[in-house]
């Protein structure tokens, strides 16, 4: 865990950073609103490769079955060389109830981006 200011070099150097080093997974809190200073989603799409929308998609229609201001977070989600950067917001209640709606998909997705296409039995939720 690191915590950085609401600075675009910074945030972009330090997910350049965790990219190099091979992490296969980065989950970003805060910087997703509406106000000046927010801005992840800007340095996480100077990062990425390609977009992975399904999770920033999904994440916002969970978090709007707890509050209407779900619709206000920004974050996206993407791959950068073999790992997937997620946005989410920065409210640790958020966090909570949104993690879990990536959480059966993860195993997989570290396979994939590994380069591993087949589809394990133990991924399937439920």
């Amino acid at each position: 865990m690191e915590v950085v200011p609401d600075d675009f070099a910074l945030i972009e150097d330090r997910l350049h950073h965790f990219v190099g080093e091979g992490y296969d997974l980065v989950f970003t809190t805060g910087g997703t609103g509406l106000t000046p200073n927010d801005i992840t989603p800007e340095a996480t799409l100077a990062v990425i490769d390609r977009e992975a929308p399904g999770f920033a998609e999904q994440m916002r229609a969970e978090g709007l079955k707890y509050t209407p201001m779900g619709i206000l977070t920004r974050g996206v989600s993407g791959i950068a060389g073999q790992t997937l950067i997620v946005n989410f917001p920065g409210s640790p209640k958020a966090i909570d109830q949104l993690f879990p709606v990536l959480a059966p998909t993860l195993k997989h997705v570290v396979r994939t981006l590994r380069g591993d296409s087949s589809h394990h039995e133990s991924d399937r939720a439920g």
